[in-house]
């Protein structure tokens, strides 16, 4: 089955800048979003601000891509731990920290594919884990884990 996957890990909020992130925390983020409106049309706006660190690399389980972002976060734990504590004081639900997994199995679009599964040299991309690091930082940071997973198998009539 084909599956493309990534992760990030992401402060964000309606009042602070992803700039304002980045200058508090002396990190450069991989991606942000600036915050708009609700509006769908002509074209999705974020509802918040977000600063993030992103692994999109291929042929990674799940854990090892969080591993990635988390080997280049941990230097920073207190840092970020102080800023998402006081995110999510000043908005409560609309700041704060999150680990976001997405993964979108029978995804056809072969350049986001992974190397092919069956050699000797490729792990099963289907089976993860959080081990007890990735939980401390989470307790450290006060992040929530969000697991986002679709199916892109195309609709057929009849189906």
């Amino acid at each position: 089955m084909p599956l493309r996957q990534y992760v990030y890990f992401a402060l964000f909020s309606q009042h602070t800048s992803a700039a304002e992130m980045t200058a508090l925390l002396g990190i450069e983020p991989d991606e942000v979003s600036v915050r708009g409106s609700r509006f769908t049309e002509p074209a999705v706006v974020p509802v918040s601000h977000s600063w993030k660190i992103v692994c999109r690399e291929p042929g990674l389980r799940v854990d090892e891509q969080i591993g990635r972002v988390l080997d280049r976060l941990r230097p920073h734990t207190a840092g970020i731990a102080e800023l998402a504590g006081r995110l999510a004081a000043e908005e409560h639900e609309h700041g704060g920290a999150v680990l976001e997994v997405v993964r979108c199995f029978n995804d056809t679009d072969p350049e986001q594919q992974p190397r092919q599964q069956g050699t000797p040299e490729d792990s099963n991309l289907f089976g993860w884990h959080l081990d007890r690091d990735v939980l401390d930082f989470l307790t450290a940071t006060g992040a929530v884990l969000d697991i986002d997973e679709y199916d892109m198998t195309p609709y057929e009539d009849g189906d």
